[in-house]
């Protein structure tokens, strides 16, 4: 299993940034997939998930400046986050939570299923 982020860097409030995570290893499609981040002295947080159909959720947070997407075909989910804020300074994982295997059961997954994060630095 494999998940890799990609995307990060040192912007200016109020610009733009695209992450990506590419996956491999398990069945993409069925995946419920999520990004977090870590700001620096402080606990790990959910920004966004969306689910194999398609339906998305986030932190309130981020809502109206984040947006999260899949590309089933490539096998990547992204988040685009617009009018970045200096309190949006954190490592930035993508992570696979749960899906179905080729019989359809249902597997909620592991740390294994985490991709080792982009940092995003957003200056004032």
């Amino acid at each position: 299993v494999q998940l890799q982020a990609s995307g990060g860097g040192l912007v200016q409030a109020g610009e733009s940034l695209r992450l990506s995570c590419a996956a491999s290893g398990f069945i993409f499609s069925r995946a419920t997939l999520a990004w977090y981040r870590q700001a620096p002295g402080k606990q790990r947080e959910l920004v966004a998930r969306i689910s194999s159909d398609g339906s998305t959720s986030g932190t309130d947070s981020v809502k109206g400046r984040f947006t999260i997407s899949r590309d089933n075909a490539k096998n990547t989910v992204y988040l685009q986050m617009n009018s970045l804020k200096p309190e949006d300074t954190a490592i930035y994982y993508c992570a696979a939570l749960y899906g179905a295997n080729s019989a359809g059961e249902v597997e909620v997954y592991g740390s294994d299923y985490w991709g080792k994060g982009t940092l995003v630095t957003v200056s004032s």
